[in-house]
């Protein structure tokens, strides 16, 4: 616990055999409570989360990487989590920083943090691709321009938010692919959340998911239409779902069914 929160981490894990235990075993004390939701694996993550006796849920079919998120960020909040931190279990982010992005939320300075590949200046040195280093800066500054705040990158997979944040978002209005990332981060905005950034060095390798370019694309397209989205609806001209504050959240009926199976003791 940090200030008298309860602090977890979460990890959307898709064929994670190799990285998973290196991740976890960098993860710092303070941490209360560490789930793992495997989204249809073909290989042994489980069994490396559940030798990890990491709590784990496991999706029956491939949903996809937002659709992942929400499940773990349902479940983080019934486990009483106050500040939940997401991790990807591929290494491609240093878990050390956790500490660091809890206490900025832990102790009420932001809502929401990030951690930037780009404020560094280490994102290329890391191996970032240089296609994705150009559209990562391309696609953040037209969202500045559009959504009027001024972050260093809007791309980023490592991230931490309060229960408040996760509670109050419409997040089974977001899309299950990669998008879902952009669009929560508009809806942070959109709804007066407060965000920070921490500098985070980041490392590409074989074994770290990344995405095909023809995959980004989808991704960038993705993202003009949220912000557009954001920038059409706060100009009142139109309104979407994911701006909706009666939209579905993590306590609507949308997600109560559930769709995950089979859990471990947890840390």
């Amino acid at each position: 616990m940090m200030n008298g929160k309860r602090i977890a981490v979460v990890l959307p894990a898709f064929n994670a055999e190799k990285t998973l235990e290196a991740t976890v075993r960098e993860l710092p004390e303070i941490v209360d409570n560490c789930i793992l939701v495997d989204d249809h694996s073909t290989d042994r993550t489980v069994e490396v989360a559940q030798k990890l006796g990491l709590q784990h849920f496991v999706h029956d079919r491939n949903y996809g990487y937002g659709r992942n998120q929400q499940t773990c960020y349902r479940e983080a909040v019934a486990a009483g989590a106050d500040v939940v931190i997401m991790v990807h279990p591929d290494y491609q982010y240093t878990p050390l920083l956790v500490t660091a992005m809890a206490s900025m939320i832990a102790y009420g300075v932001y809502d929401v943090v990030l951690g930037s590949r780009i404020i560094g200046g280490t994102a290329l040195r890391g191996g970032m691709p240089f296609y994705k280093y150009v559209a990562n800066r391309l696609l953040t500054a037209f969202e500045n321009l559009f959504l009027r705040v001024k972050l260093s990158e809007y791309h980023t997979g490592y991230r931490a938010f309060s229960r408040e944040v996760l509670m109050r978002l419409p997040l089974g209005e977001n899309s299950d692919d990669f998008v879902f990332d952009n669009q929560m981060l508009a809806q942070c905005v959109y709804f007066g959340f407060r965000i920070g950034e921490v500098s985070c060095p980041t490392k590409y390798f074989e074994e770290a998911s990344s995405i095909n370019f023809r995959r980004s694309v989808t991704y960038g397209l993705g993202v003009l239409k949220t912000t557009m989205q954001f920038a059409l609806q706060r100009a009142g001209v139109a309104r979407f779902g994911i701006f909706s504050e009666t939209g579905r959240n993590l306590q609507s009926e949308y997600y109560k069914p559930g769709i995950a199976k089979g859990s471990g003791p947890g840390l």
